[in-house]
């Protein structure tokens, strides 16, 4: 709305239109202050402005005057005429800074800017665009790439520990594969997912998680016994990885596994109601829990995916041997083995072998119990009690008397030294008579 020479703005144009209700009588001041948000006392003097002045005094004072500290259009005139010629294809901040020290032009950055688009002066050297990203499409078959993650949230509330979720979903499908709660992120969590996943579907093809230290080493240069054998020592997970024939694809980012990001963010909104409906109290509580809750998950949010037919590969025949704590260890002379303090004693081999010296695995399997293997074979073992191998006793050292000062025999040749006085800045120094005397 333009009144004369004055050109209003959106909010005052709104003002203007509430203080004319205001003059016809429609509205009080008090209503109107509070539409417009402003005091009694203020909406007042506006009132009064408009009646001795019209709208036009609801533009503010300062529209369409001269800036005081405007530059003059000849400083403007000149920076433009150099950037074209002496200047040409230098950068804006490179421009301002020349301009500065060799011309005595000090013009902040944002006006030199402003100043070269308005005339048609570009940048010299371009942004380089943003790249252009889309959203990852899934997989077509169920059972070609796996998210695996670990989720720290106190799901029991304040009702029990603070324990961590270990799940894995599938990327086609959207299918919930399998839970575990731990209380800790850590490989035997991921264990006992993998081999619950294996055994109900099948091998994926590849599995997708971040760089956590439980899936990978950082790279290193092997030691002279892996150069020799052309292995290089991994962890537990990616030694299983490599057995089953899976692939690891490390997340450079929480964003690139954000299948199983959002998946944990429904479940700290809904799994946390089912637990607590199921009153959960301990792990074992909320894993029943868990088990129950995730067919009505996946009935609820898992879709079909594109090409019907699965991608899961068949379980191996021992299962057990792979998802496992391997540990290789050397073979003492007594034929016995030792693992975190504990011995396995290795009975005879065929005809009464040794196996002295050799190299075996001992595998630590999710149930709890030990078993050795050496090439491929199971040998028999025996957990030995504690305590058996009696450690040595340290050497109790002898006491032995204090030794006694020594005295010299009074016809020792300390004794018969000649008494000579010697002063050291004026100071006499007592001879060693003196000190044999005190002494004795």
């Amino acid at each position: 709305m333009q009144r004369g020479d004055v050109l209003l703005s959106k909010r005052e144009q709104q003002r203007a239109h509430v203080i004319g209700q205001i003059l016809e009588g429609r509205l009080t001041v008090l209503e109107a202050a509070a539409l417009l948000g402003l005091s009694r006392r203020q909406l007042r003097r506006l009132i009064r402005a408009v009646r001795q002045r019209g709208l036009a005094a609801l533009a503010h004072g300062n529209r369409g005057r001269v800036s005081a500290r405007r530059i003059a259009p000849a400083t403007r005139d000149r920076l433009l005429t150099l950037a074209r010629t002496t200047y040409a294809g230098c950068n804006d901040c490179h421009l301002t800074e020349l301009l500065a020290e060799r011309e005595h032009l000090r013009v902040s950055r944002p006006t030199v800017q402003r100043w070269l688009r308005a005339a048609g002066l570009g940048s010299p050297r371009q942004r380089r665009p943003p790249r252009h990203r889309r959203r990852r499409d899934r997989m077509p078959q169920a059972g070609l790439l796996v998210q695996m993650d670990g989720s720290h949230h106190p799901w029991l509330e304040d009702r029990g520990p603070r324990l961590v979720l270990h799940a894995a979903i599938d990327d086609a499908t959207g299918t919930v594969l399998g839970g575990v709660f731990r209380p800790e992120e850590d490989a035997l969590g991921y264990f006992l997912l993998v081999r619950h996943l294996i055994r109900r579907y099948g091998v994926p093809v590849a599995a997708y998680t971040d760089r956590h230290g439980l899936f990978h080493r950082a790279p290193r240069t092997p030691s002279l016994a892996e150069q020799l054998t052309d292995t290089v020592a991994s962890t537990q997970l990616g030694r299983a990885f490599q057995e089953l024939g899976i692939r690891w694809i490390p997340a450079s980012s929480p964003q690139g596994k954000g299948r199983i990001e959002r998946l944990f963010g429904t479940f700290q909104d809904r799994l946390v109601v089912e637990l607590r409906l199921a009153q959960a109290r301990t792990l074992d509580q909320a894993q029943r829990a868990l088990e129950r809750y995730l067919p009505r998950y996946n009935a609820r949010f898992a879709h079909p995916p594109h090409n019907p037919e699965p991608a899961w590969q068949p379980a191996p025949p021992h299962l057990d041997r792979i998802c496992c704590f391997k540990y290789p260890r050397t073979v003492s002379h007594d034929n016995t083995i030792s693992l975190d303090g504990r011995l396995l004693q290795l009975a005879p081999g065929p005809g009464g072998r040794s196996y002295t010296g050799v190299r075996v695995d001992v595998h630590a399997r999710l149930n709890g119990t030990l078993a050795v293997f050496y090439r491929g074979h199971r040998l028999t073992a025996k957990r030995l009690p504690l305590g058996h191998r009696p450690r040595p006793t340290p050497p109790v050292p002898i006491s032995e008397p204090p030794a006694k000062p020594f005295r010299p025999l009074p016809e020792h040749p300390w004794r018969h030294r000649p008494r000579k006085r010697r002063s050291v800045e004026g100071l006499e120094i007592p001879d060693w008579d003196f000190f044999a005397e005190q002494l004795t």
